[in-house]
């Protein structure tokens, strides 16, 4: 999944602001990166393709709340929320911020806020949209979350110093006096410079640091969970939910860490087309076998068919023109009906009879209700059914209607 991940510009973008950037064809390593005026921000290509923009450690300050009973993320009640609990520690008017709630903040836990200026945000942000650039979304640098980490970083003449954990985001000057201010950090913590700072930051801290460049520290903030883009800069949630959707397919189609799972995936869909063949080989055989047991039967029981075609109703027609060669009667033919009509409703006179293609019509006949009921049940255990309408009752071989 190719990637632009855009640095904001501290300073209100226009024009003519430059974007640090880094473009990744996978969205976890490094490609090209370099600065460049938003128009000239190179494009990322290819299915689920996306801009993130990532807000810089200066611009953004950090406050961590308790979210009362009935505050969630989705509540159209949480900007006056956020504004009530920060008011008292906020230096600027709260109308004037911009405010974005943790991910998967919970009510009555602790929750981190992340507050920057809101005119200088949407400065940024437009500046990107109006050239062909919109950022799907908006990231922060540096996030109050996992293991202690200690960042140098900067330039010669602006060093800076950050330290960020579950306790919060620190930012400070890379200099000996600013480091009484340092935050207590884990004696396991990662500690990284960049490299045009990272002569300095040995010597103040006395060790060795990794070095890690400024594009690769975006990149990892692109992964992180967050997203700025709340409020006023939400973007359409269903949009979202569909950008989301298609980056995380284009994900599974092509990172390399889901191969197993294509693999597996590919084996699982590949055996159940062969089960499923196997069970319609197997269907369409034991269909074939009944088919050729009706054949036989036809053609042992009446030697003289010698094609069959359809061998159901070729064989009642052979049944038929050997029970018209002896006489006997069907259960198709009146008498038989007749004759479970006498079993059905004995001693009773009707006044007409008609008789057609297996149906018979008896007239002068009326039942009550439960009276119905028993003759139907009684002529549906010979094998009839019973419709009575009116005063005529018809009469045909079946189950009922």
């Amino acid at each position: 999944m190719s990637s632009l991940i855009a640095l904001l510009p501290t300073l209100p973008a226009g024009p003519t602001s430059e974007f640090e950037y880094v473009l990744s064809d996978d969205g976890r390593s490094v490609g090209s990166h370099g600065s460049a005026a938003a128009a000239l921000l190179p494009a990322p290509r290819g299915a689920g393709a996306e801009v993130i923009a990532v807000v810089p450690v200066e611009r953004l300050s950090w406050h961590r709340v308790d979210l009362p009973k009935g505050t969630s993320a989705g509540s159209p009640r949480l900007r006056a929320v956020l504004e009530g609990l920060l008011e008292d520690r906020l230096l600027d008017e709260p109308e004037t911020l911009h405010f974005a709630l943790q991910p998967q903040a919970r009510p009555e836990a602790p929750a981190w806020i992340a507050v920057c200026d809101r005119q200088w945000l949407r400065d940024a942000v437009q500046a990107l949209e109006a050239a062909g650039r919109p950022a799907a979304r908006i990231v922060p640098e540096f996030t109050p979350e996992g293991p202690d980490r200690l960042y140098a970083m900067g330039t010669p003449d602006r060093p800076m110093l950050v330290a960020a954990g579950d306790e919060g985001v620190t930012l400070l000057p890379l200099s000996a006096q600013a480091l009484a201010l340092l935050p207590a950090l884990a004696d396991d913590a990662r500690r990284l410079a960049e490299p045009a700072v990272a002569a300095l930051a040995e010597q103040l801290l006395h060790g060795k640091l990794e070095l890690q460049q400024a594009p690769g520290r975006w990149l990892a903030a692109a992964q992180s969970e967050w997203d700025l883009a709340q409020f006023d800069l939400a973007s359409s949630g269903q949009a979202r939910a569909f950008k989301k959707a298609g980056a995380a397919w284009v994900d599974f189609l092509r990172a390399p860490a889901w191969r197993l799972a294509r693999w597996a995936l590919l084996l699982l869909v590949v055996v159940n087309l062969v089960g499923l063949n196997a069970w319609a080989w197997r269907e369409r055989t034991a269909l074939a076998d009944k088919r050729e047991q009706i054949r036989r039967i036809l053609t042992q029981t009446f030697p003289q068919v010698k094609v069959v075609v359809d061998a159901p109703l070729q064989m009642e027609r052979e049944v038929t023109a050997m029970r018209q060669l002896t006489g006997a009667t069907s259960g198709r033919d009146m008498e038989a009906m007749l004759a479970a009509l006498g079993v059905a409703a004995p001693q009773r006179v009707v006044t007409a009879l008609e008789f057609s293609a297996g149906e018979l019509r008896v007239k002068g006949l009326a039942f009550g209700p439960e009276e119905a009921q028993a003759v139907a049940a009684s002529l549906k255990g010979q094998g009839y059914a019973f419709a009575p309408q009116g005063n005529t009752m018809l009469i045909t071989q079946g189950t009922g209607p």
